[in-house]
């Protein structure tokens, strides 16, 4: 590797230097200028400002978990697409039928659910 190859990625280094100090700072000025006044109210579990009822033990449902899997699941595919949509010119029709097929297969996946069942909330 050449030095100009890494200099390109010294403004990435700043940037992050930058974003991580700007947080310890903020973090370390909350701590020392914050008031610590634990009251009762204060102290209780905050539920979308309704009063907690029930046991926190309870159990729920497996479709919420199975939903907040999908969710991760697609979110993660739908991240590479960032990366193709930045080469799409220089793949040219490679890179489309690429990533037809890729989209293809997300739409497999999907229909396969879809079939299954999973997301449907009304069974």
């Amino acid at each position: 590797m050449t030095d100009s190859y890494l200099n390109q990625y010294v403004p990435l280094l700043v940037h992050m230097i930058v974003a991580a100090g700007l947080s310890a700072i903020l973090i370390l000025l909350s701590t020392f200028v914050g008031n610590r006044r634990p009251t009762r109210a204060k102290m209780q579990a905050y539920e979308c400002g309704m009063r907690p009822t029930g046991d926190a033990r309870e159990p729920f449902s497996v479709k919420f978990y199975l939903v907040a899997m999908l969710f991760i699941l697609f979110d993660v595919e739908a991240i590479f697409f960032y990366p193709w949509a930045y080469v799409f010119r220089d793949l040219q029709v490679f890179g489309f039928v690429e990533m037809m097929v890729y989209i293809g297969i997300l739409l497999v996946g999907y229909l396969y659910l879809w079939k299954k069942g999973a997301l449907d909330w009304n069974r």
